[in-house]
């Protein structure tokens, strides 16, 4: 082994062991869902997953998850209320489809990951379908 690689390499076959980066083990990632309408089934149901960093108030919306029980298609959209204020469009209105075989529609908004909006804790998420008058709403903690 050349005199260069063996200064490379050392240093890191010295360097303690690292079971998950740091910065991943500051945030905490959470799921809340929520069915809303009769029962049974979820007409229409919600799933919002956030994240935040330890001790902090703000809560970051990575993605929102729509579906509606009984229908093949349908067209959702999401709203956001933060505490103290009023209701607002969180996305336009977007096509929900059947998924499989299944027996309901599902649409979804965002993606995986620490990215999206950001909230205050104790704001409110809804689901809400054209031509449904019932909403399912979760907090974020």
């Amino acid at each position: 082994m050349s005199a260069a690689l063996a200064a490379v390499l050392l240093p890191l076959a010295a360097a303690p062991a690292v079971s998950a980066p740091t910065a991943a083990r500051a945030y905490v990632d959470k799921r809340v869902n929520a069915c809303a309408g009769p029962r049974p089934g979820c007409n229409p149901g919600a799933v919002a997953h956030y994240w935040y960093k330890r001790g902090s108030s703000a809560r970051g919306v990575g993605w929102v998850y729509a579906s509606r029980e009984g229908v093949r298609s349908g067209t959702a959209r999401w709203l956001v209320k933060k505490p103290g204020g009023t209701w607002k469009a969180g996305s336009g209105w977007k096509r929900a489809g059947r998924v499989g075989g299944g027996t309901f529609a599902e649409t979804s908004w965002g993606r995986d990951g620490h990215t999206g909006p950001v909230y205050p804790r104790g704001t409110r998420i809804c689901v809400q379908f054209k031509g449904l008058s019932t909403k399912a709403c979760v907090t974020l903690k």
